[in-house]
């Protein structure tokens, strides 16, 4: 498909631009096959607009006929785009003809579904090659750095053709005492072919982390021998483990009605189940909208502004990720037991509280090359279904199928933990804001697909370059490292108190006049410590008078 078959109008002059934090300004709209260009005509240089069209989440279109004026060439239009970064601005398009042109062109362009036509197979940045490795990590690499517990674990390939699960990477760390046809009947027992396998081993007491899908049990009780020896073989000599199941007990057991299930007491005996009820999908979703309406209320009435926050449901939302996040680092790291965690696919709250909990216990997790490496692993490999998620964002006028924010949720409640313990994440609060606009439009292929086999099929690994990889270089990473970074060893145990939790508004309100001051702040303060810094480096006897 030719780009330019959905490109009527490219290029329209007279055009006033207006958008947040920035005066009105008129100059040139350019069309084309992946981006929106606006030059300002009192402007040099650079496009004062550079809009990647998959950042685009719905546009409203209007038209208004000029007193005394019948042609179309007489008219004149307006078209609001909001997009996926909550970011929303208008167009006001001299001449109605080019007006609606340049819409279907937008809508058309900004949601084209064939991942191959997206823009990271286009991008070539001039100081990066595609022969590059892609990727931070494997489960090969994981392995070969944790020989602790190479006596009872090791790595399988059963997975290599996708055949046996299509959402896990073609090799996984599993319990030496079961051998890959084992295995595969255990995934038939597993929603979506998700049987469990180690994310993470605990270097202080050698307990463990798993994560699957849930066990297809249905009505008639099935079982099957394999998942239990498995889960025997997690424990080893320890006599107890817990599965944290992330739905409520009540949505645990009407799963049983539709083939699904939970491990009965009676065949998990060393395991206790605890059920810890957490919202995803069309829930999470339609939280996000009223959040944003919210942030986008203008009638600046506090009590107003805080019932709507509260009924959003977005704090309470962290609240309970972090609760059970803590929930499942308490069991490892002071309790020392073992952990099975799952709801029902396990591609969503499972990864979401497994990650957090790593990041609670691990301090590796919380220096920027390890939390990168966390998210490569735990949501990558692990087949959080990116493309179905935030295939559209708050604004979308279309019917909700698959999107759910979960990504963006972590990235809050990451964002919580960074604001709880300054000193303890190697990364800074701008990180997280770039993740999470990467997640929803990027120029890289880190994000493309749902799963490994996707990316796999569509070469993503081969025809685009990692977002992760291009974090870590150096023009890069010092942007996004904490200049206030003291190493621990210690684990940081989240507060979710309603009084330590705050709206993220570096994201949410980003676009809003009031936030200027905040980020000028910021930089100023910013600027003074890395000043600081470098006196101190320069002249060590300063450091005798401090």
């Amino acid at each position: 498909m030719e780009f330019s078959e959905h490109i009527k109008t490219a290029n329209v002059e007279n055009v006033v631009l207006r958008q947040p934090l920035h005066p009105p300004a008129r100059g040139t709209l350019c069309v084309t096959g992946h981006h929106l260009l606006f030059s300002d005509r009192e402007e040099r240089g650079s496009p004062q607009l550079l809009l990647l069209l998959r950042n685009i989440d719905a546009t409203e279109k209007s038209v208004e006929n000029l007193s005394g004026y019948s042609k179309m060439s007489a008219s004149s239009g307006t078209i609001t785009i909001k997009c996926k970064d909550l970011r929303v601005f208008q167009l006001d398009i001299p001449g109605m003809e080019q007006c609606l042109n340049i819409a279907h062109s937008i809508e058309t362009l900004s949601c084209l579904g064939h991942v191959s036509e997206m823009y990271p197979f286009f991008y070539r940045p001039v100081d990066v090659n595609l022969q590059e490795q892609w990727g931070l990590s494997s489960p090969e690499k994981l392995f070969g750095q944790t020989k602790e517990f190479h006596d009872r674990w090791r790595l399988s390939s059963v997975n290599r053709d996708y055949s046996v699960c299509p959402s896990y990477p073609p090799t996984v760390i599993v319990p030496k005492v079961l051998d890959d046809e084992s295995l595969k009947k255990v995934a038939k027992f597993r929603q979506g072919g998700r049987f469990p396998v180690l994310c993470y081993f605990h270097r202080k007491n050698a307990m463990v982390i798993m994560r699957s899908g849930q066990p297809l049990t249905g009505a008639n009780r099935r079982r099957c021998k394999e998942d239990e020896l498995l889960l025997q073989a997690v424990l080893g000599d320890s006599n107890k483990g817990f599965i944290i199941d992330t739905r409520s007990s009540q949505q645990a057991q009407q799963a049983r009605m539709t083939g699904g299930g939970f491990e009965s007491k009676s065949s998990y005996s060393c395991w206790k189940r605890l059920h810890r009820h957490m919202e995803k999908g069309r829930a999470l979703q339609e939280s996000l909208i009223k959040l944003v309406e919210a942030c986008r209320d203008e009638s600046h009435n506090m009590d107003r502004w805080l019932s709507k926050l509260e009924n959003s449901k977005w704090l309470s939302h962290i609240q309970t990720a972090l609760s059970t996040a803590g929930l499942l680092a308490e069991c490892v790291e002071r309790d020392g037991h073992s952990v099975l965690v799952h709801g029902s696919e396990g591609t969503d709250c499972t990864l979401l509280i497994s990650t957090l909990a790593q990041i609670i216990m691990d301090p590796h997790c919380r220096t920027l090359e390890g939390f990168l490496t966390l998210l490569e692993r735990e949501w990558l490999q692990a087949g959080h279904p990116f493309q179905e998620r935030c295939a559209h964002s708050a604004y979308s006028h279309a019917h909700l199928q698959h999107e759910s924010p979960v990504f963006l949720l972590l990235l809050d409640c990451v964002h919580q933990l960074w604001h709880q313990f300054p000193l303890a994440l190697g990364f800074s609060d701008s990180l997280l804001l770039r993740l999470a606009n990467e997640a929803y439009a990027s120029n890289y292929g880190t994000f493309l697909c749902n799963n490994d086999q996707e990316r796999c099929t569509h070469e993503v690994k081969t025809r685009t370059h990692c977002l992760f990889k291009a974090l870590l270089k150096p023009s890069e990473r010092d942007h996004y490292l904490n200049p206030l970074y003291e190493p621990t060893e210690l684990a940081i145990w989240p507060s979710v108190q309603p009084q330590s939790l705050q709206l993220w508004t570096e994201f949410f309100l980003r676009w809003e006049p009031q936030i200027q001051h905040i980020e000028e702040a910021k930089k100023e303060i910013k600027n003074m410590i890395s000043h600081w810094g470098k006196l101190f480096e320069s002249n060590p006897f300063l450091n005798l008078l401090f």
